[in-house]
């Protein structure tokens, strides 16, 4: 559970990020540099590694803890935008082209992203055109609302989609380190403990 917890805040960090893209047009560059850096951590030994370190999920961990607890903390938004994403999940790796596809995608856009960096414009809008090409048509739609000046602006619908490929990512990694709806039904307080533990363990 401690495991599928970080996933999950792999999940949360990148939607609230797309949150924060959608309502501003920008998003803090650390926490989106550890989102897109994942996509990237093609044999990484533990979830930590996929992330590069626990403490680069904080902000996911505590949205996790905040959203699991309830009460005023709890964004119906970043809920909804992160079940569509576990959602399209289950349809993406079933299927037949797409997982390979964004695969061999994302190993020709490494080298930009070792060049560049995971948060220059370049590197965004590709990762922007894997999202609307390889997984957009697999279904269903993130509904993402925001502010209509920045979401018609291609940069940041660009920076939208290839935040969303991350927590595409990081949902494929929660399935795969067991994770399923029934966490959200009987796991909710295991989840928020081990949200916590990975917090105290950061600081």
């Amino acid at each position: 559970m401690k495991e599928r917890a970080l996933a999950l805040a792999g999940v949360l960090q990148a939607v609230q990020l797309v949150q924060q893209m959608a309502q501003t047009g920008q998003a803090p560059s650390a926490p989106l540099a550890a989102s897109i850096d994942s996509l990237f951590r093609f044999d990484a030994e533990s979830p930590e590694d996929v992330f590069g370190g626990a403490d680069k999920l904080r902000p996911g961990l505590e949205r996790l803890v905040a959203q699991f607890e309830g009460g005023a903390g709890r964004d119906a938004a970043v809920t909804r935008m992160a079940m569509t994403v576990l959602h399209l999940e289950r349809k993406f790796i079933q299927h037949a082209r797409a997982p390979g596809a964004v695969h061999e995608a994302l190993q020709d856009i490494a080298r930009q992203h070792a060049q560049f960096g995971p948060t220059h414009p370049t590197v965004l809008s590709r990762l922007g055109e894997v999202y609307a090409n390889e997984v957009s048509p697999v279904g269903p739609r993130v509904l993402v609302q925001g502010n209509p000046v920045y979401l018609g602006q291609p940069d940041v619908v660009g920076e939208v989609r290839a935040t969303l490929l991350a927590a595409l990512r990081a949902a494929v990694l929660w399935r795969q380190l067991g994770g399923s709806y029934w966490d959200f039904l009987f796991g909710r307080r295991a989840l928020v403990q081990a949200g916590r533990d990975w917090l105290s363990a950061t600081h």
